[in-house]
């Protein structure tokens, strides 16, 4: 995730307040406390709000946010350079405000379900999974969600020992006991994907009850003024307010003793640093002594996603020509959506030395990889890692002119760089494995947890007819795959966008060793004890997938998915998808789903 921090243009530092060397001078300090009084009176406020009000709230929200679409995507797109006419434009519409508005939409479902005394599980269908894990398929759970994601579906597998019983009587969090205040929260914004900080705050506001200091990633800060009028609604009550800042004065702030709990979507060495402090100069001996001592800097509550390094399992089965050419898009789109800069980009590609066709598909990705459409690795220090992985693998393959690499691991190559850097930039690496079948997934997915930092998501890809084979084997291997998100026959950036699905490492983690973070957000329909995320896709897209209408999970009635970064169409029907979840029109969505066709 986030490591760098972009330079302030000269306009915009003009505007703020200066720091002092050694700290926040007084005047900004007295700012910053001013608007936790402010924070702390509105926490007040939101314990008085009943459900029905709350849900209302979400419905204000919604019209806000649909208010400013389109300059929100705009805005997003011309900060991450990419000029009008970019057929990636459409990344920001879906990663932005269409993200948030479904967020919303389900959050206002469960809280009219709780303020009619209902569980928000009570219609969801809940089913035991391997292991004997409760699990609850929690998408999709509309008709619109059925035709706009045809063929996805969504589940979240509880931790063990949680019962039907549980799941169903938990599901609500804070909400179960709206009047009890969870104090004033800070949100230590992400930088790469806009719609970041604004679904932290949502559900440090419903999982918690607490309201929220939000500082945001400088990169965008341009945004700033689009995120307080999209949240107006939450702003003008006191149960946010929103900042900007370097690291000052997010140091001044996770140390403040009325922030109750800290929230940070960003680097394990930013969050190592806020917990135990710096890694490097003359306090870093301090640090180690903290360490040694468990004695960590920071005394409140911390959660956190971090990312990692995402793997790509492939597993060997027998692919038509189209197969080979739709995936190999697909594990492009993974890796160089927001050009890479994603704490879920897929890095490894797990292949199979014996899968026969395995040449065949390393073809197919180098000439997908090569003619996706460039644009400027725009994240802070992004050229750095592409150097640092340009001089740790010589060797690898610089498709689109120079600007992204494919590293592919040889007998006698050191994979542990690509396996253990998040290069945050775009990188792609094949690692391959022996063995064909179960033998090779067995091995995949031992690899996967042993090998690669991160526990945030990983991506299976299995055409029908293995995983038929396969049977209740495969299910056992997505259960031993120790991942807070598992995407089949899609990509776990679906796990992100879904809002009734959670985000988040997989459990476990702790603060001497944090993995990809600690707790999960998302989660609208706020369910307790979540272990788990799994996404399912179709294998095939439309029309190709009209030979599986009999096959359980494998139709759908969509073309290329708008997502793909090969997708012609990619942004506009990104945008006609979100217009609609802003108008319900009917036409309109004729309209875009005519141009889906033309993907």
């Amino acid at each position: 995730m986030p490591e760098g921090s972009p330079k302030t243009p000269a306009k915009s530092a003009a505007k703020r307040p200066s720091t002092a060397k050694a700290g926040l001078a007084d005047e900004v300090r007295k700012a910053l406390d001013a608007d936790i009084d402010r924070l702390e009176t509105g926490s007040q406020m939101w314990s008085h709000l009943t459900l029905s009000q709350r849900a209302t709230l979400m419905e204000r929200l919604a019209s806000s946010v649909g208010a400013v679409a389109e300059e929100w995507a705009d805005t997003a797109a011309i900060s991450k350079e990419l000029e009008p006419g970019h057929p990636l434009r459409g990344e920001e519409w879906l990663s932005g405000p269409y993200g948030t508005l479904t967020a919303l939409e389900a959050y206002g479902s469960t809280l009219r379900a709780l303020a009619a005394g209902t569980s928000p599980l009570n219609a969801v269908k809940i089913d035991t999974a391997t292991g004997g894990r409760t699990r609850a398929h929690v998408f999709p759970l509309s008709r619109v969600d059925s035709l706009l994601l045809s063929g996805y579906t969504g589940e979240i597998w509880f931790a063990p020992g949680v019962t039907q019983r549980d799941a169903r009587e938990s599901a609500g969090l804070a909400q179960l006991t709206p009047s009890d205040s969870g104090g004033v929260g800070l949100v230590l914004g992400a930088g790469n994907i806009t719609s970041i900080p604004v679904l932290d705050v949502i559900y440090e506001l419903l999982a918690h009850n607490r309201v929220a200091l939000l500082k945001v990633n400088p990169t965008q800060d341009s945004l700033v003024p689009v995120f307080e009028r999209a949240l107006a609604p939450l702003i003008e009550p006191g149960f946010l307010k929103i900042i900007r800042g370097d690291g000052a004065v997010g140091a001044y702030l996770t140390t403040h003793p009325r922030i109750s709990h800290v929230h940070i979507t960003g680097a394990a060495t930013t969050f190592d640093a806020i917990v135990w402090g710096p890694s490097k100069g003359a306090r870093s001996a301090a640090t180690t002594k903290r360490r040694r001592e468990n004695k960590p800097k920071l005394t409140k509550p911390i959660t956190a996603e971090l990312g990692g390094v995402s793997p790509i399992i492939v597993v060997p089965g027998e692919w038509s020509d189209a197969d080979l050419k739709f995936q190999a898009e697909h594990i492009t789109t993974m890796r160089l959506q927001n050009s890479g800069h994603n704490c879920i980009a897929g890095q490894v590609v797990i292949v199979s030395a014996d899968w026969a066709q395995r040449e065949d598909f390393l073809v197919a990705l180098r000439r997908a990889y090569d003619a996706a459409p460039r644009r400027s690795a725009w994240y802070p220090r992004s050229n750095e890692k592409l150097e640092t992985a340009g001089s740790t693998y010589p060797n690898a393959d610089w498709c689109a002119g120079g600007t992204r690499a494919l590293i592919e691991i040889g007998a006698d190559d050191d994979a542990s760089a690509l396996e253990t850097t998040e290069y945050f930039a775009p990188v792609l690496g094949v690692v391959t494995l022996t063995g064909n079948g179960q033998e090779f997934l067995d091995a995949a997915v031992a690899h996967a947890n042993d090998n690669l930092i991160g526990t945030l998501g990983a991506n299976v890809i299995v055409d029908p007819r293995t995983l038929d084979a396969l049977g209740d084997s495969f299910e056992r291997s997505m259960a031993d795959l120790r991942y807070g998100t598992i995407a089949i026959n899609a990509w776990t950036a679906l796990g992100f966008l879904t809002p009734t699905l959670s985000w988040g490492g997989f459990p476990g983690a702790s603060l001497e060793n944090v993995e990809s973070g600690i707790g999960i957000v998302h989660n609208a329909l706020l369910l307790d004890r979540v272990e788990r995320s799994i996404v399912r896709g179709p294998f095939r897209p439309f029309p190709r997938s009209v030979g599986a209408v009999l096959r359980p999970g494998t139709f759908s009635v969509l073309p290329k998915p708008p997502w793909f970064v090969t997708s012609r169409t990619g942004a506009s029907v990104s945008e006609g998808l979100t217009r609609f979840r802003i108008d319900r029109n009917w036409g309109g969505l004729a309209k875009t789903l005519t141009k889906a066709f033309g993907a």
